[in-house]
């Protein structure tokens, strides 16, 4: 094997600093908590890194007893280790690779919003029909939802629908979905029977914890106004619609679904975390190359990800190349076949040489 292909050292890293943070005293119960938490599973990963670490060790002595000039029966015995080694290495792998990608970010829960983008109100109804993907994906996996705000149009579609996605293993499936969501089929509003091409955005945040986000209410702009859209009779009645601006960074949610002021307002604060968060990781990965070069596409909202051609019934993601003719189960809710081949690709790349 020579070189190890696992770099392990942004773990060894973490590790390292956690223990000497909890080995200081920690007044935010809460916080103590968390970092508990991950230092759990850091360990976990770190005392199986330290094996896999010494077995590599053990290995690249006997590739040098076997290039040394030992007596070859010496050789021989040197050759059966190295081969009983090698084994032991690729089951360690295994280990550390279910270690990271079925236990990190098990338990955070997500936002995510879908926008209309190019091609008017063919691309809201899109949007509507990814909603509803998305909707029956989660009802399969037994997670919980929640509308947080919507901008519905007059012919069922929306130009914007932000709901919340609660449960265990949510965040490691539904992260793939960031980016442009191409739909090539014939618009219910084109009588001539051509087929159009519209986008619609998707952005997954994950939702912060108490703990992770702290944000001073003085930072904080709440505007309050008459909601608009097709929602009822009530929805122009009062001022309970909710705008907050985070003035340091010019992030804005808006929230109008609920009758409630404070319901309103509640839900916007939750969305306005949720991309502060966001805003926070980006300039953190950044500067931290292993994630960058694990990660499957760029994680841009601007990169095209997949394209969904209803007359060919066909699906193409254009992170891994995949193309499959099952438009119909995807759009039923059976995502899986294509995040499944996506969760598999990440895997594969934590092995890459770094």
């Amino acid at each position: 094997m020579g070189k190890s292909r696992l770099d392990f050292q942004q773990i060894k890293k973490e590790y390292q600093e956690l223990s000497f943070k909890l080995a200081s005293a920690i007044k935010n119960r809460e916080e103590y908590k968390k970092l508990v938490k991950r230092f759990s599973f850091l360990e976990r990963v770190y005392n199986l890194v330290k094996e896999y670490e010494k077995l590599d060790k053990e290995r690249q002595d006997l590739e040098k007893m076997v290039a040394s000039d030992e007596e070859e029966e010496i050789k021989e015995i040197a050759r059966q280790e190295i081969s009983s080694l090698k084994e032991k290495i690729q089951q360690l792998e295994k280990r550390i690779e279910k270690e990271l990608f079925s236990e990190e970010g098990q338990d955070k829960d997500v936002i995510v919003e879908i926008r209309s983008a190019a091609g008017g109100e063919e691309s809201a109804l899109f949007a509507a029909d990814l909603f509803r993907m998305y909707s029956r994906y989660i009802e399969k996996k037994g997670w919980k939802q929640e509308v947080l705000n919507s901008h519905p149009t007059e012919l069922g579609g929306f130009k914007e629908i932000i709901f919340s996605v609660k449960g265990k293993g949510c965040f490691p499936y539904l992260k793939f979905e960031k980016g442009v969501h191409r739909v090539q089929r014939v618009p219910v509003t084109e009588s001539g029977g051509r087929i159009h091409t519209s986008t619609v955005t998707v952005a997954v945040l994950v939702e912060p914890e108490e703990v992770e986000l702290s944000i001073n209410p003085e930072d904080l702009k709440v505007e309050t106004f008459r909601a608009s859209g097709h929602g009822g009779q009530h929805v122009n009645r009062t001022d309970s619609a909710v705008r907050i601006t985070h003035l340091p960074t010019g992030i804005v949610a808006t929230c109008q679904d609920e009758r409630s002021q404070i319901k309103n307002r509640e839900k916007a604060m939750r969305v306005l975390r949720a991309r502060l968060l966001e805003k926070m990781e980006k300039e953190k990965k950044e500067k931290i190359s292993w994630q960058r070069k694990t990660q499957i596409g760029s994680g841009e909202r601007s990169e095209k990800i997949r394209t969904y051609n209803f007359s060919e019934r066909r699906v193409t993601d254009h992170r891994i190349n995949l193309t499959l003719y099952r438009l119909d189960e995807i759009m039923e809710g059976n995502l899986d076949l294509i995040l499944e081949e996506l969760r598999k690709k990440e895997r594969e790349k934590i092995y890459e040489n770094k």
